[in-house]
């Protein structure tokens, strides 16, 4: 029988790029590593003028469908120019140079995706007929109908993500209704971001059969109400066993504060003001325990001496390919 291979590729929508997919059919037994490149029309991605419109995807991590089921599988790919150099838009690409050479400092991400469920034009969980739910206090780790809007959503996206065979560690509901979290890794920086696009598809293809609409908006709704974010985990070998490293990474991001902060994600201004557990967006601080800093330093690492620090300003719309690149190049340089 043969196999429905979903392609999936990053376009060049800015200043958040989004995804997009497409079926091909492949014979019966074809193998994860003979998934054949694939052409596609990048003037309709924002990646390519329609006299030159070709652009080439290269297949990068092939994972099964869990949707589809069978032997069907996903096919994540890395967009390329007719040449096979990389699309200006690919940025997996920088990212590959960069673990590459820090490769020796064995750096780890953990990624905390947080999101929002949309429907009618709303968050999931707001009335219907316009107002507000009451404030936040109680949505966060909730339970029971009155604080708890699309369960269903995200234990359906939770399955996927394991059948899939996705780093998945855990999800929870977020702080304003209709947000929630899942988390990946740890991996190294290139299979936890690979992996983070897969299971972000995956979260938007299975909100559909709900008729709901999940987004990475930074602040989905103005006001008091939380943002939404993708704090960031990060350990390198060195970091996992002494805390003098701890305290260099921190200082290390410190100095780089502002061209970080620069490619973190759209409309970071909005969701980093100082209120609703961020730090202001043009200052930079650190801290044991603290989920008002820039990055935290958790209490059970400042104890043990040793592990891994929390970087608490990227958007829940980041790339992530950019993001652990950034961290990575920056904490590892400076280490030396």
């Amino acid at each position: 029988m043969a196999i429905k291979a979903e392609y999936i590729w990053i376009d060049g929508t800015e200043p958040t790029a989004r995804l997009r997919s497409k079926t091909k059919i492949l014979p019966d037994g074809t193998t994860p590593g003979d998934m054949p490149i694939w052409g596609f029309d990048g003037s309709s991605t924002n990646q390519a003028p329609g006299d030159q419109s070709d652009c080439v995807l290269r297949p990068v991590k092939v994972v099964p469908d869990p949707i589809r089921g069978g032997d069907d599988v996903l096919v994540l790919s890395e967009v390329l120019l007719i040449d096979m150099t990389p699309h200006p838009s690919n940025t997996r690409a920088a990212l590959v140079a960069v673990a590459e050479q820090f490769a020796d400092a064995e750096p780890l991400f953990g990624i905390e995706q947080e999101y929002t469920f949309f429907q009618a034009g709303r968050p999931l969980g707001f009335p219907a007929g316009g107002g507000f739910p009451a404030p936040q206090g109680f949505y966060y780790c909730g339970v029971g109908a009155d604080e708890v809007y699309g369960r269903d959503v995200v234990e359906a996206h939770l399955d996927a993500c394991l059948q899939a065979g996705l780093s998945i560690s855990g999800i929870n509901a977020e702080v304003m209704p209709g947000q929630w979290e899942f988390q990946v890794g740890p991996l190294a920086p290139l299979e936890v971001s690979d992996q983070l696009w897969l299971s972000r598809w995956l979260l938007y293809r299975i909100a559909e059969e709900f008729g709901i609409a999940a987004t990475l908006d930074p602040k989905p709704v103005k006001g008091d109400w939380n943002g939404a974010g993708a704090h960031t985990n990060f350990s390198t070998k060195a970091m996992r066993e002494g805390y003098d490293a701890i305290i260099a990474a921190c200082d290390a991001l410190g100095e780089r504060a502002e061209e970080h902060v620069k490619y973190y994600g759209a409309d970071i201004e909005h969701r980093l003001t100082g209120m609703h557990e961020t730090a202001p967006w043009h200052e930079f601080s650190y801290g044991v325990s603290n989920r008002g800093a820039s990055v935290r330093i958790p209490w059970q690492v400042a104890q043990d001496k040793k592990g891994y620090i929390e970087d608490r300003r990227p958007n829940a719309n980041m790339d992530p390919y950019v993001v652990t690149r950034l961290i990575t190049n920056t904490v590892c340089s400076a280490a030396g």
